[in-house]
């Protein structure tokens, strides 16, 4: 019995010292690298890879530089002190910064709600309007869509937000911020400076691809065939694409040590000082990583199966809307990119990414759980309520 229990700490300390081991992170380049070994699924996967690198990866990545570029030199806590000073405004403001693309503006509401400074009302309103990283996939993609449902969140978060601080204007007891506290991490030090060097690479990874694969990316776009100028073949550029693709995967994976919940599901935090080329490449990553996997599910499916997901969702009707708000109670930016992703093939109404909109709450819920866990189960119930009228609403007004 000691001999089992000290193996068995053995391990533990084994799997500690080697981070790389329960690494959750690892599982999809591994998986897509066996689709890709595996002759019946090759060219649909490297077809796969290809498209959502120069159809997504591209376009996001450009998109994410310039709103970094712009966006990060305005400090937080300048910002915290505009809300603090303007209490009257609070919940327009916070609406305002929640309907930015992103995670950033909800999560300086949060906090300056955990710090007593900001009021629920203005939890309620950033949780309502925010989408998220989903943002930057819908306004790269469709960008008339993606204006549509940050205006729409903007609006539905502010009367959200009224209404909540005039009939309860929840206050927790005010509790010392342990989310970004230091902790022990002693035992991952050689993984934390492994994982810093590859976000280091990742970074000029992306610096020096970016502008030929945004040209070649809006060629695609415009129905021109890069091939015709280029001294190359399409089957040469299906290729390349799918190893940036699976390049960007593996610096993604092997980025982080990846062994939490929030680690899959969320875009890894900044540095300090912030910087733009640094945030702007890890969290195209992150969206990348959630795209391949919606068009994986989908092409796989059709493969393996012969079933048709675009047919599955849209034969739901009014089911699908439901679904998509279910999502979106759960945290992180992951899975509200993959009903995105959903929408933007087709599979789902735009009823139910409007409803999804409202009811994910994106990274911000991280730091809420952590630092008042009843606080943010109340707000993720509220935003739920207006996603669950406006979802329906659209969907049955214009779209039954």
């Amino acid at each position: 019995m000691n001999e089992s229990v000290s193996t068995m700490q053995t391990v533990r300390i084994a799997l500690k010292s080697h981070g790389w081991l329960v690494n959750k992170r690892l599982f999809l380049p591994v998986i897509l690298l066996s689709f890709l070994w595996w002759p019946f699924s090759r060219e649909t996967t490297q077809q796969v890879l290809a498209d959502a690198f120069f159809q997504v990866g591209a376009f996001v990545y450009a998109s994410l530089a310039l709103y970094y570029l712009c966006t990060l030199r305005v400090p937080a806590e300048t910002i915290s002190r505009f809300i603090a000073r303007h209490p009257f405004y609070e919940v327009f403001i916070a609406a305002f910064l929640g309907a930015l693309p992103g995670c950033g503006g909800a999560i300086i509401v949060v906090t300056q709600y955990t710090r007593g400074v900001a009021s629920f009302g203005s939890v309620v309103a950033v949780l309502t309007s925010t989408m998220g990283d989903a943002a930057f996939l819908l306004l790269a993609r469709q960008p008339a869509d993606g204006l549509t449902v940050m205006a729409v969140g903007m609006v539905v978060g502010s009367l959200t937000g009224i209404i909540v601080n005039r009939f309860h204007n929840y206050r927790p007891e005010l509790i010392e911020d342990e989310f970004n506290s230091p902790q022990d991490d002693s035992h991952t030090s050689a993984s934390m400076r492994v994982s810093k060097a590859l976000t280091g690479l990742a970074t000029r990874f992306w610096l020096v691809i970016s502008i030929p694969v945004l040209l070649i990316a809006m060629a695609l776009a415009l129905q021109i065939s890069p091939a015709d100028y280029l001294p190359v073949s399409e089957q040469q550029l299906t290729l390349t694409g799918a190893v940036l693709a699976i390049v960007s995967v593996t610096l993604w994976a092997t980025g982080s040590v990846g062994t939490g919940y929030s680690s899959l599901t969320s875009e890894d935090p900044g540095s300090q000082p912030p910087d733009w080329k640094r945030k702007a490449a890890l969290d195209t990553q992150f969206v990348l990583v959630w795209v391949i996997m919606a068009f994986m599910l989908f092409e796989i499916s059709m493969l393996v199966f012969g079933v048709d997901l675009v047919d599955v969702f849209q034969s739901m009707g009014a089911s699908a809307v439901a679904l998509a708000i279910l999502i979106g109670f759960l945290p992180g930016c992951g899975p509200q990119i993959l009903v995105t992703t959903l929408y933007l093939n087709g599979a789902l109404p735009f009823s139910a990414q409007l409803g999804n909109a409202i009811s994910n709450d994106g990274d911000a819920l991280f730091p809420a759980i952590a630092l008042s866990p009843r606080a943010a189960l109340l707000a993720t119930l509220y935003s739920g309520i207006p996603a669950f009228l406006v979802g329906f609403g659209y969907y049955f007004l214009f779209e039954l």
